[in-house]
């Protein structure tokens, strides 16, 4: 089937990669987990992504959006659609922060239903690959983003804190 077919784009450039998530996004039907420096500056505050994420966390209660950052005070400070959903869906969603001694881990990277992929070789580098239907490539992201995962903390809450 040619949906189901290998398909590697690289791309260069913020619009592109923002273009890419969106893709991958968009393309999860099961399982989305994302990581990520701290989220700035790639549309996670935008209506556009807040939309596509609600809608795939409505599909079904058994979906899950794991979002990874070595900081998470962005989306904290300057994500209210992140946080709404975090409110809205907090037995589907989590954001976690990475312990000091993964900082070294320097390539963000978003996998959807171990099937699809973005990466950036570095998170000061523009230049990436969209993997779709790469179940090798997608399952070995996975692995290390579950491995950070396990290693990692709650860095966001969906209640809000105050006096």
């Amino acid at each position: 089937m040619n949906d189901e077919t290998l398909q590697h784009t690289t791309f260069d450039g913020v619009t592109d990669y923002i273009a890419a998530l969106d893709t991958v996004c968009s393309s999860a039907q099961h399982s989305l987990n994302i990581f990520e420096k701290d989220f700035s500056d790639i549309g996670f505050n935008s209506e556009a992504r807040y939309d596509a994420l609600r809608h795939y966390l409505l599909l079904s209660t058994n979906n899950r959006l794991q979002l990874l950052a070595h900081d998470t005070q962005h989306l904290i400070r300057f994500c209210p659609r992140m946080m709404m959903l975090l409110r809205e869906f907090s037995h589907s969603m989590a954001i976690y922060q990475t312990p000091p001694h993964l900082h070294g881990v320097t390539e963000p990277f978003a996998v959807a239903d171990g099937h699809h992929f973005v990466r950036r070789y570095h998170f000061d580098d523009t230049r990436g690959l969209l993997a779709k239907n790469d179940p090798e490539g997608a399952h070995e992201l996975n692995s290390r983003f579950q491995e950070m995962w396990l290693a990692s903390h709650s860095g966001a809450t969906p209640t809000r804190l105050g006096l």
